[in-house]
This record gives C-alpha cells, sequence and structure tokens, in this order.
C-alpha cells in the first residue's frame, strides 16, 4: 500500500492505494461473460459468471435477447392467427407448442374435438417429440467434442421430417393445429410411410446406446457433474426430462392425461433417474426418444382402426371464446408448456399467458453452477436442453 497526497487537496489530506501484485492478485474475482453470441449458448443466452481462478463463484443467466414480444402480440391477433405465434417459441417443438393453444380454446368453447382428430393429434405430438430430442441427442456430444452424433441424428430426423412435412406442408413451423381439429386428414398411403420411418428410425437408434452412452470420455464429461438435486427442481418450476433426471417422477401425460394419452397407459413408460447429473438428464432423453417412437406406433396402430370420419369442426367465419378464463397445460419435449387464456369474449384473446419448459429450466443455473469448474460449465450448459427463443418468447 502506498501513501500520497493529490495535487489540490486540503493540506494534510492522504488517498491510499492499494496495488495488487504477485499473489495477491490471484485472489481477485474475475467477472467472465459467456454471450450472448458464444458457441456454449444454443443462441443468444448471456451467462454472467463471477470466478475464482477457475471455479465459478455465481450465475447469472441474462436473457431477453430474443424477445419477440409474443405475449402482446397474441393480444392483437385471432383465434386463428395466434396459432402462427405460438408455435415458434420453442422451434424444435413447433407442433406441441400449438396444441395448448387449441386446447385452451377449445375447452373455452366446451367443444368435442373427433376422435380421429384426436389420435392423430397425439401421433404428431409424439413425432414431434422424437425430431426435438433427436437434435440434442446429437448437439450434446458435439459440444463435448464428438463430432459423429450429429450426422447420425440429422440423418433420421430427415426421415421423420419428411412425414411430417407431406401431412402439414411445413418442415419445421407445421400450422397443422386448428381450433375443432387438424388442417385436413392424412394423404393417402401416409400411414405406411410414416411407420416405415418409424421402423427406420429405431433400427439406428443403438447408435447412441453405443457410440455416446458407451463412450467412456462422454461418461468422464458427465458422470456426477452438475448434480440437480430435487429441492432445486421444485423451487424453479423444472419440469421435462431434467426434473426426471433428479428423481421428480412428473410427467402429465400419465398424471393428467390429455389428447389419447389416457389410452396409452400402458405403452407410455415414464423414464425416471435418481442420479440428477448431466448422464442422467442425456439418458432420460434418450430413453424418451425410444419411448416416443413406441407411441407412435401404438397411434398408428389406433388410427388405422378407427372408421372413416371427420377430422375438425365446423367453425364460424368469425371465431369468439366466451368471457372467461382457462389454464392449459401440456407435456412438451422440454417440459411443461402452459397457456393462461383471459378472454372478454372478443375475437382476440385478452389475455394469454406463456409458461414455456426453458425458461424456468434455465433459471436452475443460478444454483447449479456455483462450485463447478468452467471447464464443467459446457457440459452442464448443454444437459439442460433448451431453446433460447423458449426462454425469450
Amino acid at each position: 500500500m502506498t501513501q500520497r497526497t493529490e495535487p489540490g487537496t486540503a493540506p494534510g489530506a492522504v488517498r491510499e492505494t492499494t496495488v495488487g501484485v504477485g499473489g495477491a492478485a490471484e485472489s481477485t474475482d474475475m467477472v467472465l461473460n459467456i454471450g450472448p453470441q458464444h458457441p456454449s449458448t444454443h443462441g443468444v443466452l448471456r451467462l454472467r459468471l463471477v470466478l475464482d481462478g477457475e471455479l465459478i463463484k455465481h450465475a447469472e443467466p441474462v436473457v431477453g435477447y430474443m424477445h419477440r414480444g409474443a405475449e402482446k402480440l397474441f393480444e392483437a391477433r385471432d383465434y386463428r392467427q395466434i396459432i402462427m405465434l405460438a408455435n415458434r417459441h420453442d422451434w424444435l417443438s413447433a407442433f406441441s407448442n400449438e396444441l395448448g393453444v387449441v386446447m385452451a380454446v377449445e375447452r373455452m368453447l366446451g367443444m368435442e374435438v373427433p376422435e380421429r382428430a384426436v389420435w392423430t393429434r397425439t401421433l404428431l405430438a409424439e413425432l414431434n417429440r422424437v425430431l426435438n430430442h433427436l437434435m440434442f441427442l446429437g448437439s450434446y456430444p458435439l459440444e463435448l467434442g464428438g463430432i459423429t452424433p450429429i450426422f447420425h441424428a440429422f440423418r433420421e430426423r430427415e426421415d421423420l421430417q419428411q412425414v411430417m412435412e407431406e401431412v402439414s406442408g411445413g418442415r419445421m413451423h407445421y400450422m397443422f393445429n386448428r381450433v375443432g381439429g387438424l388442417k385436413e386428414d392424412l394423404p393417402a398411403g401416409w400411414l405406411g410411410r410414416a411407420r416405415a420411418a418409424i421402423a427406420e428410425v429405431r433400427s439406428r437408434m443403438d447408435v447412441y446406446d453405443r457410440l455416446v452412452l458407451g463412450n467412456e470420455i462422454f461418461r468422464g464429461r458427465t458422470r456426477g457433474v452438475g448434480v440437480l438435486p430435487p429441492e432445486a427442481v421444485h423451487a424453479y418450476g423444472v419440469s421435462g426430462p431434467i426434473a426426471r433426471a433428479s428423481g421428480v417422477d412428473f410427467d402429465l401425460r400419465r398424471d393428467e392425461p390429455y389428447l389419447a394419452y389416457g389410452e396409452l397407459a400402458d405403452t407410455l413408460e415414464v423414464v425416471v433417474r435418481e442420479e440428477g447429473d448431466c448422464l442422467a438428464r442425456f439418458e432420460c432423453l434418450l430413453s424418451q426418444t425410444h419411448n416416443a417412437l413406441a407411441l407412435a406406433d401404438a397411434c398408428l396402430d389406433r388410427i388405422a382402426e378407427l372408421p372413416p370420419g371427420p377430422i375438425n369442426q365446423r367453425l364460424p367465419k368469425v371465431l369468439k371464446a366466451p368471457e372467461g378464463h382457462t389454464y392449459a397445460w401440456t407435456e412438451n419435449p422440454l417440459g411443461i408448456n402452459g397457456y393462461y387464456l383471459v378472454s372478454k369474449g372478443e375475437k382476440t384473446p385478452y389475455r394469454l399467458k406463456l409458461r414455456s419448459a426453458s425458461y424456468n429450466n434455465i433459471q436452475a443455473l443460478t444454483t447449479l453452477l456455483p462450485g463447478t469448474l468452467v471447464a464443467d460449465m459446457v457440459a452442464i450448459l448443454g444437459s439442460f436442453f433448451f431453446v433460447v427463443g423458449d426462454i425469450d418468447k
């Protein structure tokens, strides 16, 4: 420490200046910004980290860089138009995003959806789940240095995207749900092509069991790393595969069945792990992908048995939901997705609040990252399987 008198100061006034040198500088905390544009963040997410050497002392997710104001835009669109806005926040789960909106409006109207539409929605929701999970099954090993799985993942995704595109006309933003059912019936011969695509994908899923889970480097980077306790899951409202990997046994498809899931109880398997680490989260995601393929096959079997019938309800030219409010939630690929709809009896929602899975899930990083190494931060962040648009809405 040095003492010196500043020019122009009162006589006798002394300013003390501390100069850190040598080993003393090592105790100084460093603030590190990961993002908002960074290879580790899946998009424009910013992590503000306070480091003590290589150890993370404090972590703060800084969100909002992609904010589109979708909830406010809902209020200026009618009930047909808001489907287009709703399917874009998690761009890997577009069909599932649409479901919550149409289910909320149908509940307000007291509308029964044709059985054919119920089973087809369930089928397409599970195919969309597989598409979502395949992206993370391929990209997570890539973030840890393994490039090969991403090529397999995109090959499998392409098989399923072809059948999804054929039925809806879109590859990512399907716009296939309608209030009262679906846009149109399935094309002739589509059920057979969908069954063949599912069988092809299933025949190659062992790649992830052998190539990824059987890789000792991958297991070394993920086992025991980023352990999320069940208490944090409940505190932050974490859901989906991340919550179930920490021993929280909750899945809306089983616990509050919607669509046709109540009739699929024998096929539906809720995969739970107790470890709560990065490896457990990946294992839950992989097992859930296997089960989604089995559910899709079961839906195909049921649709093939259904007699010909309508795929939607006839609606008035101007659709107005009655005055009131309701909440519709679904088990999206990344977790619980909910819409709180308030109507004043007009053709547009008075309020449509979106509860997205990624927003809640990512908040748990404030508890999880402190005490871990910077080198493990990428492994932990990647295992949270988030979409930035789903955070920022």
